[in-house]
């Protein structure tokens, strides 16, 4: 477990870019049970897990602190004129827990966002890495399908449904496009 990285370089120079590769291990007995805390925030070690399509870029975008700073900042997929298409990406939060807000980001997203989103929950023992696209996994809706607006910060609280402790989510976007963050604000409660 490492908290800080110092890089030396001899005799003089320059560096252009460091990049250090891990996982967040954040110190959970340090938030309370009622804490409320972004369960899927990279910074708290929420990792996004399998999505079907990053054509234009990286799921792992969508778990990044602050706003995008362009559409190269967010998830996109291409677009799909099949009937009834719906993308997807799962997430792993960075701690089990219940949610109580839904904040769905599509900044930057104008003729590219998706119609609409919605929202799924489940939960998998630690230390268990199924297969998260079987159809075998529980999923819980948590948010029916949403209208999404361009470059809006879509904010949902009392359309979330009542659910227990979850550990994972599934982020439906319909038919297509581009979303920039996802929040999932919560609890982490009692296990």
């Amino acid at each position: 477990l490492v908290t800080h990285v110092k890089l030396h370089i001899y005799p003089d120079g320059g560096v252009a870019r460091l990049k250090v590769y891990g996982e967040v291990k954040k110190d959970w007995s340090k938030v309370g049970s009622n804490d409320r805390v972004d369960l899927a925030s990279a910074l708290n070690g929420a990792k996004a897990i399998l999505c079907n399509d990053m054509f234009f870029s990286h799921m792992d975008n969508l778990l990044m602190p602050g706003r995008g700073v362009n559409m190269g900042d967010g998830w996109e997929t291409k677009r799909n004129r099949t009937p009834n298409n719906r993308d997807w990406v799962i997430i792993r939060l960075a701690h089990p827990g219940t949610i109580d807000e839904i904040l769905v980001d599509t900044c930057h997203f104008k003729g590219n966002y998706p119609d609409g989103c919605s929202l799924e929950g489940c939960y998998l023992p630690e230390g268990k890495d199924p297969d998260l696209a079987d159809d075998k996994i529980q999923w819980t809706e948590l948010l029916p399908r949403q209208k999404l607006q361009a470059d809006h910060e879509h904010t949902y609280k009392s359309e979330i449904k009542q659910h227990q402790r979850i550990s994972h989510v599934h982020l439906y976007i319909y038919p297509d496009g581009g979303v920039s963050r996802l929040r999932l604000f919560g609890t982490i409660g009692k296990p």
